[in-house]
Parts: C-alpha cells; sequence; structure tokens
C-alpha cells in the first residue's frame, strides 16, 4: 500500500496564497523530459502572457535536515536549476517561513505584474 507523503505547511499555503490571488499554478511540473526533476509550482502563463515561472519552497532549512541542505541534493539541485536556465524558467525559490510572512506570495505577484 503506497501512504502519500506528509504535505509540506509552506507549500500547501503558498498553493493557497495562489489561489486567493488568482494565479493558477501547476503542481510537481516536471519540465525535463526524460529525468524526474520537478519544480513544486510552475506558472506557465499569467493573464494570457507567457511568463515560465517555478517555485520551489524550500523545507527544512533551520536545521539542515532537508535534502536539498545534502551532498547529493545539492548536486542534483544545481544540474535542475541550471537546466532550467538554459530553458529559459525564471526559478524563484523561497523557505516556508517566506511563505508564512507573504513575503513569497509578494514576490511572485510583483515578478507577474513586471511581465504584463
Amino acid at each position: 500500500m503506497n501512504i502519500p507523503a506528509k504535505l509540506s505547511t509552506g507549500e500547501e499555503l503558498f498553493a493557497m496564497h495562489c489561489s486567493i490571488y488568482g494565479i493558477e499554478v501547476v503542481r510537481e511540473f516536471a519540465f525535463w523530459p526524460g529525468r524526474k526533476f520537478r519544480f513544486d509550482f510552475w506558472i506557465p502563463q499569467h493573464r494570457g502572457v507567457d511568463c515560465k515561472i517555478a517555485v520551489e519552497i524550500e523545507g527544512g532549512t533551520a536545521f539542515g535536515k532537508s535534502r536539498h541542505s545534502r551532498g547529493h541534493g545539492i548536486e542534483n539541485d544545481a544540474r535542475k536549476y541550471n537546466q532550467a536556465a538554459l530553458m529559459g524558467i525564471k526559478v524563484f525559490r523561497f523557505t516556508t517561513k517566506m511563505v508564512e510572512t507573504g513575503e513569497a506570495i509578494d514576490f511572485v505577484r510583483d515578478a507577474l505584474d513586471s511581465m504584463s
């Protein structure tokens, strides 16, 4: 039996913020064919404008408990972000605290406004 992983507090809150502000997102977006790399959130368009924005909510940052803060995880993230850059994708990274304070959604809203 497959038991789903616990949902990330930061990701769920960011999804709610996007919904409140009418920002349509795709969750767990696989952007690189042939690789398992995914972005937490993908915003391909906003108000009819192509934007190619990916959002990553970094959990476990306070005590370095995340796989993203250890050797192999850091290397894979570097590969992922480098490939995204080659594909013209803007990657915005936020901590759970940045989501909780509203900094993350404010930044994304400002970025989207600058593109329209």
